[in-house]
């Protein structure tokens, strides 16, 4: 299976966040600098992470995007949902009347299993942890570059 950049970008956008937490909004205008996410793309993944409850969004002075609530409380999984829809492989396996052939499909099920062990590892990752392995691989003067 392979997420499109709208799950890539939206996701280095979140562990930009994750690295700054607690320090108050950030301005999209930095985030798309450090990630090298085209600011105008960047400002279109904002609305569906701020309806879901992800990131809070603040005008004004002093304004901008924070994560709204612990990168620890923020799965990866709930990020992929809400930026790319479903994760499963196809159609039929999140929706078996596309197909007549579900009920007997060997394929069906083995796309299913995948789906499912993909969905267990994106379930067991959060924002946090993905911050933590990345402050491991890089320098700390670096790693906002490199989220």
């Amino acid at each position: 299976m392979k997420l499109s950049s709208r799950a890539d970008y939206g996701t280095r956008a979140l562990l930009d966040l994750a690295d700054s937490w607690g320090n108050g909004p950030t301005l999209l205008r930095q985030i798309s600098q450090r990630q090298q996410i085209p600011l105008l793309y960047l400002q279109r993944l904002i609305s569906p992470l701020v309806a879901g409850g992800i990131i809070r969004s603040a005008r004004g002075a002093g304004g901008g995007v924070s994560l709204a609530k612990p990168p620890n409380e923020i799965r990866l999984d709930e990020v992929i949902r809400l930026l790319e829809g479903s994760i499963a492989p196809l159609e039929c396996v999140d929706n078996p009347d596309t197909c007549d052939r579900s009920e007997a499909c060997v394929l069906r099920d083995t796309w299913s299993e995948a789906g499912h062990a993909m969905n267990e590892v994106l379930e067991s990752t959060t924002l946090q942890d993905l911050a933590e392995r990345q402050r491991e691989k890089v320098q700390p003067d670096e790693a906002m570059y490199y989220i």
